[in-house]
């Protein structure tokens, strides 16, 4: 009788060690990664934007105002903490001709910046200037050449 009980737990170990294999699945085949986006080559306007209060851009203040917005060919590196090589760049805020501040702006490139940012984006060729949850931070978002321009300002409030 004792070989017979023997016998079932063999034979259930077995079965349960089969289910326990069975289960088992090879991992999912990961997609490809994305090509490095793109960014324009040296200097590009980006448009006009208008900020509705001051902002800090660079550590400086930047009062409100309409500004003339530039893409620089400078890349924000080692400065910017955190900054992705050729997608990171400086822009310059201009009022008639002259540089009243500068920030670091991310290229997103048009297919990926739904997974940036929730909010829909400006149209083609135009811009958008938002206050964040908090109010703690202003966003310029520029539409512009097949790529989305972020830059975000500590309001210091």
């Amino acid at each position: 009788m004792r070989k017979q009980w023997v016998l079932v737990g063999i034979l259930a170990a077995s079965l349960f060690a089969g289910d326990a294999l069975a289960q088992h699945t090879t991992p999912k085949v990961q997609p490809a990664t994305a090509d490095a986006p793109t960014a324009p080559a040296g200097d590009l306007a980006l448009g006009s934007v208008r900020l509705a209060r001051a902002v800090t851009a660079d550590g400086k203040p930047l009062p409100a105002g309409t500004y003339q917005v530039r893409l620089t060919a400078q890349e924000a590196k080692p400065d910017a903490v955190g900054a992705s090589e050729n997608i990171e760049r400086w822009v310059e805020f201009l009022q008639k001709g002259t540089v009243k501040g500068r920030e670091v702006v991310s290229i997103v490139p048009e297919a990926e910046v739904k997974n940036v940012a929730k909010d829909a984006p400006p149209k083609a060729g135009m811009s958008k200037v938002q206050t964040l949850k908090g109010n703690d931070y202003v966003r310029v978002w520029i539409n512009k050449g097949g790529n989305h321009f972020l830059i975000h300002f500590p309001t210091g409030a």
